[in-house]
């Protein structure tokens, strides 16, 4: 880790207090979710194009998507308050939303993971495998509930 990361671990790793983390990041199984959470859906289908890593508004290539942009930089002050967490209190990303309705999820180092298009329940990894879904949580933060498979990409 250099310096940056570093200090974004720590800040993270204090910010994680349950007062303060907004973003938990939980494992579940495809085939026991609701039918509108899932890939089935036709808003959360990777065949979409919306959901495609390619689209417009969801493409790695895009400054908008990518941490080198301050918004979504490790750097970045507001970013300390997106952590994201696992039950047993680990600091593992942050998530930043681009302005055109797609949240992009990061890793501590500012490499981002996964992408929820605009319009999609659905989280997607940066080679458009389906990873999970994003749920609301309580005061309007978000939950990430993700398949152990993209589990790996934090």
């Amino acid at each position: 880790m250099n310096g940056p990361e570093m200090r974004l671990a720590l800040i993270l790793a204090i910010v994680a207090a349950p007062a303060f983390a907004d973003a938990p990041l939980f494992f579940i199984e495809q085939s026991s979710l609701p039918f509108d959470l899932g890939p089935g859906a036709p808003r959360n289908a990777p065949s979409l194009q919306s959901n495609s890593p390619h689209a417009a508004g969801n493409t790695a290539a895009s400054a908008a998507n990518s941490s080198t942009s301050y918004g979504n930089s490790p750097d970045n002050p507001a970013n300390e308050k997106r952590v994201i967490f696992t039950s047993d209190g680990s600091v593992v990303g942050y998530y930043a939303p681009n302005g055109s309705g797609t949240l992009n999820l990061f890793d501590l180092g500012g490499k981002r993971v996964a992408y929820r298009p605009r319009g999609s329940k659905s989280l997607f990894s940066s080679d458009g495998r389906w990873c999970g879904t994003v749920a609301d949580a309580q005061g309007g933060d978000f939950a990430f509930g993700i398949i152990r498979s993209c589990g790996g990409l934090f």
